[in-house]
């Protein structure tokens, strides 16, 4: 399974707004600015993570982008498929109820990608945004820009 820049992005955008957003709403400018991600591309992003219920928009002089949920309650996986939607790697027709494999009642294929299945979507699921950005402060106590040039997520 590769993640595109979608769900990359994404998450790092979100980790953003969750470090700054505490006190006033995050503009797309200043995440752009931070993490590098133009400002085109991070609109497209937030409209899709407000359309999935993780953030809201604030309109106004002052208006920009907060978290929907608190940040303890936002699971990587809940950016990640609300961004890139279903993380499965193998779609299998067997591993449906009624899904129309004829192979299903025979096949041991399933259960190696049922478990791959259940293993991804369990570990993002278990890593919270407020660990990540409790990991962010770790890496970076002073807050100060970090260089892109060398990250490629």
């Amino acid at each position: 399974m590769k993640l595109s820049t979608k769900g990359r992005y994404g998450l790092r955008a979100l980790i953003d707004l969750a470090q700054y957003s505490k006190d006033a709403p995050v503009s797309i400018m200043s995440i752009s600015a931070r993490q590098d991600i133009s400002e085109r591309y991070l609109e497209q992003l937030m409209s899709m993570l407000k359309k999935a219920g993780l953030v809201k928009s604030v309109r106004g002089a002052a208006g920009g982008y907060i978290l929907a949920r608190d940040v303890k309650d936002i699971s990587v996986g809940d950016v990640l498929r609300a961004l890139e939607g279903s993380l499965e790697p193998v779609d299998c027709a067997g591993l449906e109820p009624d899904g129309e494999c004829r192979s299903a009642d025979t096949c041991v294929t399933k259960y190696v990608w049922k478990r791959i299945n259940e293993s991804i979507n369990r570990t993002v699921d278990e890593i919270r945004l407020d660990q990540l950005v409790e990991e962010s402060r770790r890496l970076n106590p002073e807050g100060r820009e970090t260089d892109r040039t060398e990250c490629r997520n």
